[in-house]
């Protein structure tokens, strides 16, 4: 005799994004946090704009990336301080993205980057998950996380204090530490871009910033900056356009009837 399965005996389903906590309720651990994501996504909207024309791509800051189902929700998730899933669209049937849930959507961020506080130990954690018949014994480190079970396949750790840079990319489910190429950036060939480290200021911090350069080595600038270079060069035309209706003058030649 076959079993029927009534809505009081169906197995719950996977909760959604609007369903998991958006946060877990720790602090942001440094002022430079906010800016810093600001800087990045900011400059890499055009890029992203000419990759999917569509709209179809995602960036998260600060968020939640759920990989597994656990008891409280928060345990089975990893909040990379910034990260770019492409092919997914940023809002879920017209609500903005409280998470994102992996075992829903199944595409996997290309990039992951973590702005460290300390020296770093805690985005290098390769604790694996490990879980007796009593159950999970140790939560996973970050680092194992991103590497054997999402599979990001660029991360990066950047340590504020020390301005250092560290890059990872994943062959053969295993992350390997690049190298800067001569200009001392690490391209991301997925992006068509860049990353690395600019010191100037920025709301009034002036340190170290990851930033974001074309592969020709061109810095990709904010709406804010994007908005100073034309001003300044509004201002150079002005100038070579006041000299020149000045020199037009001295011989003798009204400037408004050429």
């Amino acid at each position: 005799m076959t079993e029927t399965l009534t809505p009081a005996t169906l197995p719950p389903p996977f909760p959604d994004h609007t369903q998991l906590p958006e946060s877990d309720g720790t602090f942001v651990k440094n002022f430079q946090e906010h800016p810093q994501s600001i800087i990045l996504t900011e400059s890499i909207l055009p890029v992203l704009h000419k990759l999917h024309p569509d709209g179809n791509y995602a960036i998260g800051q600060d968020c939640g990336i759920y990989w597994r189902e656990t008891e409280p929700p928060e345990k089975g998730a990893e909040a990379p301080d910034w990260f770019y899933i492409p092919g997914v669209p940023p809002k879920l049937k017209g609500k903005t993205r409280r998470s994102y849930v992996l075992w829903r959507e199944h595409r996997r961020p290309i990039i992951a980057l973590e702005f460290a506080s300390g020296d770093g130990s805690e985005e290098r954690d390769r604790t694996p998950l490990v879980i007796s018949q009593e159950g999970e014994t140790e939560r996973p480190g970050k680092f194992w996380v991103y590497e054997q079970i999402i599979g990001i396949p660029y991360y990066g750790i950047f340590e504020v204090n020390n301005s250092k840079l560290e890059v990872y990319h994943l062959l053969d489910t295993t992350y390997r530490k690049l190298e800067p190429n001569e200009r001392g950036h690490y391209p991301i060939p997925p992006m068509e871009v860049e990353l690395g480290l600019w010191q100037s200021t920025y709301l009034e911090q002036t340190q170290f910033w990851l930033r974001w350069w074309d592969n020709e080595g061109n810095l990709l600038l904010t709406g804010s900056e994007r908005a100073e270079v034309e001003k300044q060069r509004a201002e150079i035309a002005e100038q070579r356009a006041a000299r020149l209706a000045e020199l037009l003058r001295q011989q003798g030649i009204d400037p408004d009837l050429v």
